[in-house]
């Protein structure tokens, strides 16, 4: 086989690929759960183990029963027959190799027996040059693995089946010489290659590149069996520091590679209460290898491969960061990708500006925010994929900026109950990396920060008049003005308190630092290139809904009442504190609608049957947590400060929305209301 490119590798959207995933006993619910997402995701292999330690342990003949059958039915199954029983074993430990040696044959010979319909493929040991897996401290030249080995293959091969022959890790050419010349590769199928390019710090100074590697293993095999084929069975990019993106780039990468099958490690990462390598030691890179995480959110990876397989993998990476001109100055936008920041960012760039897009394209659908801004913008628009959650990753972006814009964020205060130390790292951590690195950079460039009413708590102090269809305050004061600044702080939920962490630390960076900052503590903004979800976006989510004939859910009685803006006056307002940043440096301002434009969640809802034509089915459901009966902001600072007022009255803002909605989106389109055009 070449081991470079050339015309007879098929593209990359014809190569299958499979995944690795260890089941292990007693996990049915687990199976059931992700066998749907790996074949989802367009994966034709699957390669999982079959523990010969764990067939013989009580229980452990009744699990595979189950588990090879299940699997088998449903995908291209590659079992890894390894592990020794404890008390089969010369040295009591499953790494160990048996005492009876052929005993290791008869036991693949019953696999055959009992399973073998379920696949053609089987793989004899797992890294067999790693102490963890085969101990070689008991077997320095390998004389018994061989002899193991080579039985059962050859045994394996005459019922009709292919083995294949476990990956070494690290590979080692030497070692598999040594397993030409022990007769071994005459009598397997294939040869398993492990390797981890750029997730372990030892390999800087071991991996040579897939060429170099696989060029050697090509070379070996070729001396003692030309029809063996080499198969990636594991290789993988762990996500610990966050870069979903270079995860999704090493997949494409190595689906590239000379190889006749590729097997990623893996399709879920460990959950942190279970223990990796036998718990002989802890790394947080062996926890976070999955293309979802441990509880089954999709990482950028598995999202892609789902929605759209390797086309859609390779549309989102190749939106790569171009060069800079040397003397730029750009300005950053964080979580430019999404939809304040992606509306920011065409504002800038209208005006001439080069952006740098920072995002990690997390959100579904900000990919297709950041792909107009490229059409529309050009070389202008400079996206770098990575995560504020990884301050290494993201320095770089910081070095010439001008001005930094800080969106990028965890935005659901239902996510923040679920997932509160994610929360805490995206918000928290993220802006005191995006601090930290504009510090590093030495520039003192202007910081402007996305911060959240959220920051006073749910407001339940405030005394409540109800009406027909809303909440208002008692107090007149708060009725005529709304809420203002002076407000005192009273973080709640998990979303209140990362939020309000990032944005006493944005103010403060400016008295500890002088960095000029500021803060503005949003209401509902809503608007065009909004993809709104149940969670956040509500207005959006409500008429995507709506569009699309469906219902809708709302939580609480639908008389909370917001000060909901429309995202281009939300745009004018952050340019205009940038503008006059000099004079503002270590202010915070509230943002939103104001009492004009402050509405019930029921009158939104009677806008929108008015703009559809029809009535909408709803439903409603308990309050959720730290949900504020009334928020309206008072914007009496911004507007002295600035002049800055709100020009979209909420009415009109909702049919714009609809407009594009309809035409921008793939949904059934009705025929809306006609509004007076709005200029975002």
């Amino acid at each position: 086989m070449n081991v470079s490119p050339s015309s007879t590798v098929p593209p990359l959207t014809a190569r299958p690929y499979g995944f690795v995933e260890w089941f292990r006993p007693g996990e049915f619910q687990r199976s059931e759960r992700v066998l749907p997402q790996i074949i989802a995701s367009g994966a034709q292999y699957l390669r999982t183990h079959l523990s010969w330690a764990e067939y013989l342990a009580p229980g452990g003949e009744a699990w595979f029963d189950w588990l090879i059958p299940r699997l088998g039915k449903e995908i291209d199954l590659l079992p890894c027959i390894h592990f020794t029983p404890p008390s089969m074993s010369r040295t009591g430990r499953s790494s160990g190799a048996p005492r009876d040696l052929k005993a290791y044959a008869d036991f693949v010979d019953h696999v055959l027996t009992r399973y073998g319909r379920h696949f053609r493929h089987i793989e004899l040991w797992n890294e067999p040059n790693n102490l963890l897996d085969w101990d070689w401290r008991e077997d320095g030249d390998f004389h018994l693995f061989c002899e193991m080995i080579g039985g059962a293959a050859y045994w394996a091969k005459h019922r009709g089946w292919k083995p294949v022959l476990g990956g070494p890790c690290p590979f080692d050419p030497y070692w598999l010489n040594l397993m030409g010349e022990r007769g071994v590769l005459g009598v397997v199928d294939a040869v398993g290659f492990h390797g981890f390019p750029g997730t372990w710090d030892s390999e800087q100074g071991t991996w040579g590149g897939w060429d170099m590697h696989l060029g050697e293993m090509r070379r070996v095999l070729d001396r003692y069996n030309p029809r063996t084929e080499v198969w990636i069975t594991e290789t993988g990019y762990s996500t610990w520091r966050n870069d979903e993106i270079e995860q999704a780039r090493r997949f494409l990468k190595a689906l590239s590679v000379p190889a006749e099958r590729l097997y990623w490690y893996s399709w879920a990462d460990v959950a942190p209460d279970v223990p990796v390598q036998e718990g002989l030691w802890f790394d947080p890179r062996h926890y976070h290898l999955g293309a979802s995480t441990h509880d089954d959110q999709p990482k950028l990876l598995a999202r892609l491969l789902i929605e759209g397989g390797i086309t859609r993998l390779e549309e989102v990476t190749r939106l790569a960061a171009p060069n800079i001109a040397q003397g730029t100055s750009p300005i950053v936008v964080t979580g430019g990708s999404g939809f304040i920041g992606s509306n920011l960012s065409d504002s800038l760039l209208r005006d001439g500006e080069d952006v740098i897009i920072l995002d990690n394209l997390a959100r579904p659908g900000v990919e297709q925010n950041l792909s107009w801004l490229m059409q529309r913008h050009g070389k202008r628009v400079h996206p770098v994929l990575s995560d504020v959650r990884d301050l290494r990753g993201i320095e770089a972006a910081f070095a010439d900026a001008k001005a930094v814009f800080h969106f990028a964020a965890q935005t659901a205060v239902t996510t923040s109950l679920s997932h509160p130390i994610d929360d805490f790292e995206a918000n928290a951590r993220g802006t005191m990396n995006v601090l930290e690195a504009v510090r590093k950079a030495g520039r003192h460039a202007p910081v402007i920060f996305a911060s959240t009413n959220k920051v006073y708590g749910s407001l339940a102090n405030l005394d409540m008049i109800e009406t027909a269809d809303r909440y208002l305050p008692a107090n007149s004061a708060f009725r005529a003005n709304g809420i203002g600044e002076d407000r005192p702080l009273d973080f709640c939920t998990p979303y209140g308190c990362s939020k309000g962490v990032a944005d006493q630390y944005v103010l403060d960076y400016a008295r500890s630092y002088g960095i000029p900052t500021a803060v503005l503590r949003m209401s509902c903004i809503y608007g065009p290139r909004q993809f709104g979800t149940e969670d956040q976006g509500w207005v959006a989510h409500f008429l995507i809904k709506a569009i699309a004939g469906e219902p809708i859910s709302i939580y609480g009685d639908g008389k909370q009442v917001r000060d909901i803006l429309h995202v281009g006056d939300a745009v004018n307002a952050y340019r205009a504190v940038l503008g006059a940043i000099g004079g503002l440096s270590g202010h915070v301002f509230n943002l939103g609608g104001g009492p004009p434009n402050a509405v019930s969640v029921l009158a939104v809802i009677r806008e929108i049957e008015a703009l559809v034509g029809h009535p909408l089915a709803t439903c409603f459901a308990d309050w959720r947590a730290g949900d504020q009966y009334y928020f309206v902001a008072d914007t009496q600072k911004l507007r002295n400060e600035l002049g800055w007022q709100p020009r979209v009255s909420w009415a009109n803002g909702i049919a714009h929305l609809a407009q594009w909605l309809v035409e921008n989106r793939s949904t059934d389109g009705l025929p809306l209301r006609h509004k007076e055009k709005v200029s975002a």
